[in-house]
């Protein structure tokens, strides 16, 4: 009987798809990821199902796009009827286990309505056991620095800068050194946890960085300069951006700086492109910081002999505009947002060191894992298995172009709901995007639609113009074909006969 493999998934939360050195990024610099690329498969034109965080996990965990999982914002529950990549892996006989969050609201269907689990939508995937749970207060990290004698460490003001005012944009160190970082703190957790391991395991380890807010330790504050990585990204001012589309117009004043620099006040539209240029430093050294502490784990592994038996999974559930359009965050249509890292490293495989250039989502990640284990999942996905790649086969049949999805409702305050005058279930777009044009689909607000080929940046929308009609046309019938192909399948492929029932899935 064949032993089963150890599977290690990590994701660091709102890592970009370009800000590898092994996707040819000029600055930045990921020695560990590299390594582990350079024994398994970069798939390079990797995309999140969706933002922000919660319906991007949903669609990582359940391998669903977010038109059927339902996951519209952060604080949507998540249907407790869709099977998950945690319940799938207990059905192949491992007991999965949390390191840090996976951002999902509970079904509150069921539960006693003063349930605090109700409260927030930091729950856990069902199915996961919890070794170390660390939400966005990050207080177990807090207490743990406490006792190494930070005796400032009472909120998350321990990210404010030494020196630095706060609110303020700076590259000065944190008092907390590059051993006590919150990625530190959970890849020790990890560690500790392995050295008690005697059977096959498996583990999520979810690291919050580089999601802000954006300080760093030594040495990564001033690893990278202001001037690294400038962007052509963005019109020529804010203004521009804004009025290019109402979405943008909509969203872009709102955006608050408290989400990106601690203790900061008012708003992203206040900030320069001199401030974007210094975030931006800080951000590719947040990555750089990260990568440090994979590398550990790749140790680790090797010194604990579980290297030529783990299967390690290496992605980001979204991505960071960084600057792009004058924006900071997730959100929107922009590929800045979604184009997210994936490097799978399988010692079984037969690929290694290639990269994948056709489009994967995250969504395919739950179906490639209940393959490799030997697990059906119990309803429909929209994700395909990337196994064949992994065997280096290329499919003749695989996808064409990417597909995500943003919902900007606000069901507790109703803020999009008035400005636009619309319904909450208006409130979204669909975006399909191939190596030639981009479409971007709202229910209802004006479409765009980019000749990629012609404008790499989206700065031109062509959706109006009369000289791209009929391609207009052609992309808003493949985004409704890629809609109804992808309908919930999970009892649509079954069929009662007087035989019984027949079910033949492709």
């Amino acid at each position: 009987m064949a032993i089963k493999p150890n599977v290690l998934l990590i994701t660091a939360d709102q890592w970009r798809g370009d800000c590898l050195s092994a996707a040819g990024h000029p600055y930045v610099r990921t020695p560990n990821v590299d390594a582990l690329a350079a024994q398994g498969v970069l798939f390079s034109r990797h995309y999140a199902g969706a933002a922000p965080c919660s319906p991007a996990r949903a669609s990582l965990y359940t391998g669903l796009y977010q038109m059927n999982h339902r996951v519209c914002r952060n604080g949507s529950p998540l249907d407790a009827r869709f099977d998950n990549l945690a319940l799938a892996a207990r059905r192949a006989g491992y007991d999965p286990t949390l390191f840090g969050y996976t951002d999902t609201a509970p079904d509150p269907r069921g539960m006693d309505p003063n349930d605090p689990h109700l409260t927030t939508y930091e729950g856990v995937l069902p199915g996961f056991s919890t070794r170390q749970l660390l939400p966005e207060h990050e207080k177990p990290w807090l207490s743990w620095l406490k006792t190494r004698g930070h005796e400032n460490a009472t909120s998350r003001d321990i990210h404010i800068p030494k020196g630095a005012r706060r609110g303020q944009i700076s590259n000065a160190p944190t008092s907390y050194s590059k051993d006590e970082t919150q990625t530190a703190f959970l890849t020790g957790e990890f560690i500790r946890w392995l050295g008690e391991q005697d059977a096959p395991w498996f583990a999520h380890v979810s690291f919050l960085r580089p999601h802000p807010p954006f300080s760093v330790p030594e040495p990564y504050n001033t690893m990278f300069g202001a001037n690294d990585g400038a962007t052509r990204a963005r019109q020529p001012s804010r203004q521009q951006e804004e009025a290019s589309h109402p979405y943008l117009a909509f969203a872009m004043p709102r955006a608050e700086k408290s989400s990106f620099i601690q203790g900061a006040e008012g708003r992203v539209s206040d900030w320069s492109e001199t401030d974007f240029a210094a975030i931006r430093a800080i951000y590719y050294g947040m990555i750089a910081e990260v990568d440090a502490q994979l590398g550990r784990i790749w140790d680790a592994l090797r010194a604990s002999g579980d290297w030529e038996s783990t299967i390690i999974v290496f992605t980001s559930d979204h991505a960071e505009m960084a600057g792009d359009h004058w924006m900071l965050g997730k959100g929107g249509f922009f590929d800045g947002s979604y184009h997210v890292p994936l490097v799978i490293r399988d010692p079984k495989a037969a690929a290694t060191g290639t990269t994948i250039e056709r489009f994967t989502s995250a969504a395919d990640i739950f179906p490639t894992l209940c393959e490799r284990l030997g697990v059906e999942p119990r309803n429909g996905l929209d994700g395909r298995s990337l196994l064949p790649f992994l065997a280096g086969h290329d499919p003749k049949d695989w996808r064409t172009a990417a597909f995500w999805e943003f919902d900007f409702r606000d069901i507790a305050h109703g803020d999009a709901e008035r400005h636009f005058g619309i319904e909450s279930n208006e409130c979204n777009l669909a975006v399909i995007r191939d190596r030639h044009f981009k479409f971007v689909h709202f229910t209802a607000l004006p479409p765009l639609l980019f000749d990629l080929s012609k404008d790499p940046h989206e700065l031109e929308n062509v959706a109006e113009d009369p000289a791209y009609v009929s391609v207009r046309l052609a992309y808003a019938e493949k985004l409704l074909s890629q809609r109804a192909r992808h309908l919930d399948q999970t009892l649509a492929y079954t069929e009662l006969t007087e035989k019984g029932p027949v079910t033949r899935r492709p």
